[in-house]
């Protein structure tokens, strides 16, 4: 069981397991979502960028960040929906090899009187030398105590 609007703290950081983007990630992201952008598709094109290489989808590393998340387990039958997310900010690009993890801290949490609250969170995703690749808010529905 997940935990509750209740349970969440104002203090405290969350820190999800890694994981490692691949070509396959960038490839099946450029197919599903039809982002065939250059910079993360053409290696030779990307060459010529000021990143020297390919990097991956902002948007795919949003997700990712997104399924980390949701593999700690805390909001198992507890989760409502996602309800929204602010200042999302990519800060640093993410290449293919690198390895992500989310860090989420929660920062407001509002009871809506309907056996439900939101928590919102601000998240950090770090790659592998700990530095900041992306940084948003998002909040989420959750169910409180009955």
């Amino acid at each position: 069981m997940g935990l509750y609007y209740e349970d969440f703290e104002q203090s405290g950081d969350l820190v999800t397991r890694g994981r490692t983007i691949t070509e396959a990630d960038v490839v099946a992201f450029a197919g599903l979502t039809g982002d065939y952008t250059e910079l993360h598709t053409n290696e030779e094109y990307a060459k010529s960028t000021k990143f020297g290489r390919r990097i991956a989808h902002g948007a795919l590393i949003f997700s990712v960040s997104m399924g980390l998340s949701t593999r700690t387990n805390l909001l198992d039958d507890t989760l409502l929906a996602f309800a929204g997310v602010d200042k999302l900010r990519f800060v640093s690009p993410v290449f293919i090899g690198d390895t992500v993890h989310a860090v989420k801290r929660v920062v407001e949490r509002k009871e809506l009187g309907t056996g439900q609250g939101t928590v919102e969170f601000e998240t950090r995703v770090l790659n592998q030398k700990g530095e900041l690749v992306l940084v948003y808010r998002d909040k989420l529905l959750v169910k409180k105590r009955q």
